[in-house]
């Protein structure tokens, strides 16, 4: 792909996981990537968490064509992970709308909507009840 993407000076977006809320940030520059102030290596520790969060980049080949700044919170590293993930692939949208196809394709515009449930009264966790005793 050797077309000139035109990005504003930043083009913004949100991804969401669980309770996990990321915003990510996109301009032309060199490949850097920061989540909360910390390199993405060094902030995900875990070699799933990497993958995950690149796989917008490395499906767009674009991975050293932009600087990717993260905002993220609330939730574990992997809910983290994946709303960031789902961020960056908005992001990518909008700066070329021709990635949208390839991004959809791969499940990484899609929001997974899954939640934990509440725990109701008269039960231990949302739907386990307590051990029944006929006697």
């Amino acid at each position: 792909m050797a077309t000139a993407i035109q990005v504003s000076p930043f083009t913004w977006g949100t991804g969401r996981r669980k309770t996990s809320v990321c915003r990510v940030r996109v301009r032309a520059g060199t490949g850097e990537f920061v989540v909360n102030g910390r390199p993405v290596d060094e902030y995900f520790c875990l070699e799933r968490d990497r993958l995950t969060v690149r796989a917008p980049l490395r499906l767009t080949q674009s991975a050293g064509r932009f600087d990717v700044f993260v905002n993220a919170g609330g939730g574990g590293f992997k809910g983290q992970a994946e709303a960031t993930a789902l961020g960056l692939a908005r992001v990518l949208v909008k700066v070329d709308p021709s990635w949208d196809r390839m991004l959809r394709d791969e499940g990484l515009l899609t929001r997974d909507a899954r939640k934990v449930e509440r725990k109701k009264y008269g039960r231990k966790k949302a739907r386990k009840q307590f051990q029944f005793s006929k006697r």
